[in-house]
């Protein structure tokens, strides 16, 4: 019974689909394992949209990779975070596909990116461009094998198809993978928002959770509301596939006020571009303060995403007095199992006086530079920095300067700079800048420096502060010890750490010659595998040196004995 309810769910999702530009049969899956996804293509993740699929891997790493189709390696890119180990193939139907956190590449790869970092001495490697001719590849060979690298919770293996004209991802559920899903999309919350000024609901000029009650599965209403002026809504909801407990994203959003379409939108593609543009899909303030994303089905003018389609003003409502209105709101995943909600709505004048009053000194015109200082500190906000004029809460007490809440969502970088001409010359050595938006619990920014100035460029408003990191890095030995003959050793590990700023950098040497440690910075590990190089003698001198991001400097030698 199972089996057909699986095949029956895909059949219907290839029937709705088929209408799509995309070759159902052209790429095989990847994995030669049922494919069940951990993230799907389009969900919501901090500040960008997922920009591929993430298909578990049995929860263990070194599954072989199958590539799907003919092609080219046509990228390599090994980093310490973001994809780790990544994979690019270029087929001849125009589209590429990535692939992401590998444990390691098909020994060819693998040989020819070793041969680079040794040359290079170092294990991140921004981009390689093989020729086509270089590492031809055939449908069904061996590419990688599946790992757990970069800025991976899992393992697991994050894959991609892109349109390689354009560099614009598309959802690699239109290709054909058979991914299992008959349950429909859960509902977490629903928001109303009160959004002209002469806007109310149930009176209230304050956005509103509203209560669900479900009628049967999948479908919900709510308590009739009352309201005038210019209303939206937004809701908080999550999808399930067969076979995992993952929450994941949607696939589509619709919204219907009295049977018509007045907003749309889904995850068919968008580019790496607008990927940004998330922070104003969601209530980004309501996702700052309680970390529940609730997408919005109305669009503000700075919103430039591309995801939208059928939008009747934006998504939002003008509520008439007197006039009864049915909104429903349609939440599809991908094979289009549904959660549908009603909301009844009757237009009722109100007489609340309510006008929200901005305070402060600070006045931002979005559409300009802006630059304020107080004392030795000053920020600097690039023109578009703020998607729209406001109000900013700018002050300095007892060493802290708070650039307002971070509960904007910001375009670009600003640069907040601190005076240190106050500061002895050791401490101008070992001081950096500090989020403290939780005091408990500082957390360094990246923190540049410049004669008396230290300063740094970031996205994120809040809480920041001069700290000082005084400890240097640890180093521990892990696999072996000082004197220790190690000829069964496959590997060499040692752990580092540091307490405060982080691992800057480290450089490791076997008998004054470097040697590839790979750092797997979620254990603190580095690994330095044997079979690199061949070692002459028995007697050699183990050396690393790890730095902080502040400059604090760990050395450690270690002697090991290896036939």
């Amino acid at each position: 019974m199972k089996f057909y309810l699986i095949t029956f769910s895909v059949f219907i999702s290839m029937i709705i689909h088929a209408q799509t530009p995309y070759p159902k049969n052209y790429f095989n899956s990847p994995l030669k394992i049922p494919i069940i996804l951990s993230g799907t293509f389009g969900e919501l993740r901090s500040n960008h949209f997922h920009s591929g699929i993430d298909i578990k891997t049995l929860n263990k790493e070194g599954l072989p990779i199958y590539a799907p189709a003919d092609g080219y390696v046509s990228r390599i890119r090994v980093a310490q975070y973001g994809y780790g180990k990544a994979l690019y193939i270029n087929h001849p139907n125009g589209y590429t596909t990535v692939y992401g956190h590998l444990q390691r590449f098909a020994p060819p790869i693998e040989e020819h990116v070793k041969k680079t970092q040794y040359k290079k001495e170092t294990y991140s490697i921004n981009n390689l461009f093989p020729k086509p001719e270089e590492f031809p590849i055939k449908k069904g060979q061996i590419i990688g094998y599946t790992g757990d690298t970069g800025s991976s919770g899992g393992p697991h293996l994050h894959y991609e198809i892109r349109d390689s004209n354009t560099e614009k991802i598309i959802n690699p559920l239109f290709f054909g993978l058979d991914v299992s899903d008959s349950i429909k999309p859960s509902i977490q919350k629903l928001m109303v928002y009160p959004l002209s000024e002469d806007a109310r609901v149930n009176d209230f000029a304050n956005q509103t959770i509203l209560d669900l009650k479900e009628v049967k599965d999948g479908e919900y209403i709510t308590n009739r509301i009352t309201a005038c002026g210019t209303i939206g809504f937004g809701i908080g909801v999550f999808d399930r596939l067969n076979g995992a407990s993952n929450k994941n994203g949607i696939y589509s959003l619709e919204m219907k006020v009295n049977g018509s379409r007045v907003y749309y939108h889904d995850v068919e593609t968008f580019s790496f571009a607008e990927s940004k543009f998330i922070n104003l899909l969601i209530d980004y303030p309501y996702y700052k303060q309680f970390k529940n994303k609730i997408q919005k089905t109305h669009k503000v003018a700075a919103n430039k995403l591309s995801i939208y389609k059928d939008l009747v003003n934006q998504g939002t409502i003008a509520i008439e007095e007197n006039a009864n209105y049915t909104i429903e709101i349609i939440s599809s995943d991908f094979n289009q199992n549904t959660t549908r909600i009603k909301v009844p709505v009757k237009g009722v004048k109100s007489n609340l006086i309510f006008k929200k009053l901005d305070t402060t000194n600070y006045k931002i015109k979005a559409s300009e530079f802006n630059q304020f200082q107080l004392q030795n500190v000053s920020v600097a906000f690039p023109k578009n920095t703020f998607y729209e004029d406001c109000f900013l809460d700018f002050k300095l007490e007892n060493g802290v300067v708070k650039v307002h809440d971070p509960i904007l969502p910001l375009d670009k970088r600003y640069t907040l700079t601190f005076g240190i001409s106050h500061l002895s010359d050791p401490q101008k050595q070992q001081v950096y800048i500090a989020n403290v938006d939780n005091p408990k619990y500082p957390r360094y920014v990246s923190t540049k420096k410049k004669l008396d100035k230290i300063y740094t460029s970031t996205k994120s408003l809040g809480s920041y502060t001069l700290n000082f990191d005084t400890q240097a890095p640890t180093i521990e030995l892990l696999n072996f010890y000082n004197g220790q003959w190690i000829s069964k050793n496959n590997t060499l590990k040692v752990r580092i750490k540091d307490k405060e700023t982080g691992i800057r950098d480290y450089r490791a040497t076997i008998d004054n010659q470097w040697v590839l440690m790979e750092y797997n910075h979620k254990k603190g590990i580095l690994t330095y595998d044997f079979n690199d190089k061949k070692l002459v003698g028995s007697k050699h001198i183990f050396k690393i040196v790890v730095s902080d991001n502040v400059g604090n400097t760990k050395m450690l030698n270690a002697t090991f004995f290896r036939k």
